[in-house]
């Protein structure tokens, strides 16, 4: 299955982010975008692609150290950006960027001791991606409008183990399903 350990915003938060992104969407070229939805906004700490079944109860249970050994921390949405000239646009993280970084590395040990096959490691840019392009986009306009914006902050208290459901229909537009496999609290948090 396909998986992927993430931080999910609380629902307020991403209402927060859905009329900001309501607005960007009136912007000139924004049908030249796919746009994801609620359901989709996370950040990925770390991206397991296809896990063997076999692995996934070691894997949970490394997630649910790499949760106890991670205190709770403060974290909003604030700005955007882009990846691969337009190809991606993101809203950024504002907070306790050291712990949410400190989070993504864990997650990717815990696969990695867990014989989870993963690629090279990269320093972690927290992002929650809100469109991407198949092909090169100027999205410069919708970054300098998301440069005005800052959701509240939140309390980050759960680390998330997500199932990610690629569509099949091959509908335009069709967005993956996710589904949280496994929600480990911090620090004991909750």
């Amino acid at each position: 299955m396909r998986l992927f350990a993430a931080v999910l915003p609380p629902n307020d938060v991403t209402h927060e982010l859905a009329t900001a992104v309501a607005e960007l969407r009136k912007l000139p070229g924004a049908d030249e975008l796919r746009w994801t939805g609620r359901p989709g906004w996370h950040f990925t700490l770390a991206f397991y692609g296809e896990v063997d079944d076999a692995l996934v109860p070691d894997l949970s249970a490394r997630l649910e150290r790499v949760a106890r050994r991670t205190a709770p921390f403060p974290l909003a949405l604030r700005g955007g950006g882009q990846f691969g000239h337009g190809r991606a646009l993101w809203t950024g993280a504002e907070g306790d960027l050291a712990t949410l970084r400190l989070l993504a590395d864990r997650s990717e040990a815990a696969a990695r001791k867990a014989g989870v096959p993963m690629g090279e490691h990269r320093r972690y840019k927290p992002h929650l991606t809100v469109a991407r392009s198949r092909s090169a986009v100027d999205v410069r306009p919708y970054v300098t409008a998301l440069d005005e914006f800052h959701s509240r902050t939140w309390t980050v208290e759960e680390l998330v183990l997500v199932r990610s459901n690629l569509p099949t229909s091959g509908a335009a537009g069709e967005q993956p399903r996710y589904e949280a496999l496994a929600r480990r609290p911090l620090g004991g948090a909750g």
